[in-house]
């Protein structure tokens, strides 16, 4: 259930992302982030918000832990829309998470896939990835590189 304490704490983050999120040939694109994360609930749940000064936008995680499923469900919301996306959901394995769940992209039915690795070292990373055929292919289109701040 303490599995995103790893996360508790201020973070500089290095984002890349696909300039279109469902195009293998896309360029890739590097922009900073900062990222505020907390923990409540005991460690049931994290609750993290980003910033994105040369996007001009942010947004908020919450991550809530479900002890009967023993699964996490992780909830994204963008300044931009202040709309709740629907959740991924999973859980870790030997320090790595793996997320998942149904979305739209551009008006298209994504699949799509969080994961979190290096949860044990002073560098987490995660990833963002879509399919479109239901699981069976996956594009890698976002990665966040956390470093903790001073």
């Amino acid at each position: 259930m303490n599995d995103f304490d790893f996360a508790v704490g201020s973070w500089n983050v290095t984002n890349r992302w696909r300039t279109d999120f469902l195009d293998p040939d896309s360029e890739w694109e590097e922009f900073p982030a900062v990222s505020h994360i907390s923990r409540h609930f005991d460690g049931g749940a994290s609750f993290d918000e980003i910033d994105f000064p040369t996007k001009g936008f942010g947004g908020l995680t919450l991550r809530l832990f479900d002890r009967e499923r023993e699964e996490w469900s992780l909830y994204w919301a963008s300044r931009r829309t202040g709309v709740l996306f629907p959740p991924v959901v999973g859980r870790f394995h030997g320090g790595r998470g793996v997320f998942e769940g149904e979305d739209t992209h551009d008006g298209k039915d994504v699949r799509v896939r969080f994961v979190w690795s290096g949860t044990r070292t002073e560098t987490p990373r995660w990833e963002q990835y879509f399919s479109v055929d239901g699981g069976e292919n996956w594009l890698l289109n976002w990665t966040m590189d956390l470093e903790r701040r001073p």
